[in-house]
C-alpha cells in the first residue's frame, strides 16, 4: 500500500464520522454559538411533502425558539390584498412543519407591494416583525424604479 501523503489515512477514517466530531473544538465551540440563522434562496426539506417548500427569506432565532417565512412580491396594483393572503396560504403547511421538526414557533410574513407602490395596510404591520430597519418610502421606490426599469426595456424592443 503506497501512500501519497498523510492525508489519505486521515481522510479514509473520518469520512463516516459526524461533521461536528471532525472539527476541532474551537470551531465546534463557535458552531454552537450561533443564534440567528438567516436562510435565503433554500428549499426546506421536511419529512411529508410540501406544496411550497422555498420562501425567499428564512430567519431561524434560537434563542427566542422563532422560524420567520418572509415572501416578497410585486404584483399589478389591483392584485396586492389578493396576493398577501394567498402568500400566507401557500406556505402555511411548511409552516406547521417547521414547528413540528425544529420545535419553533413559526410566523409567515408576506411583504407585499404593488408594481407603482401602491400597498396593504397590513404592510407596515408586517414590517414591524421583521428585524432591522425598515422604509416603506424606499420599498415603493424600489419597486417603481424596477417597473419602470422593465417598462423602458420592453419599449425599446418595440423600436
Amino acid at each position: 500500500m503506497s501512500l501519497k501523503n498523510s492525508n489519505d489515512i486521515i481522510g479514509n477514517r473520518t469520512r463516516d464520522l459526524p461533521v461536528c466530531s471532525v472539527l476541532p473544538y474551537p470551531l465546534r465551540h463557535r458552531a454552537s454559538l450561533i443564534i440567528i440563522i438567516i436562510m435565503w434562496n433554500q428549499a426546506v426539506n421536511t419529512d411529508t411533502e410540501v406544496t411550497a417548500s422555498r420562501p425567499d427569506i428564512i430567519i431561524k432565532n434560537k434563542k427566542q425558539k422563532t422560524c420567520t417565512l418572509i415572501d416578497v412580491a410585486i404584483p399589478a396594483d389591483r392584485n396586492v390584498v389578493h396576493k398577501g393572503s394567498g402568500k400566507k396560504l401557500k406556505y402555511k403547511s411548511l409552516c406547521i412543519e417547521i414547528q413540528r421538526m425544529w420545535n419553533l414557533k413559526c410566523a409567515i410574513i408576506p411583504i407585499i407591494i404593488g408594481a407603482t407602490g401602491i400597498v396593504a395596510r397590513s404592510l407596515r404591520k408586517n414590517l414591524e416583525a421583521v428585524p432591522g430597519k425598515h422604509s416603506v418610502d424606499s420599498l415603493q421606490k424600489t419597486a417603481v424604479l424596477g417597473t419602470s426599469h422593465i417598462i423602458r426595456k420592453v419599449l425599446q424592443c418595440e423600436t
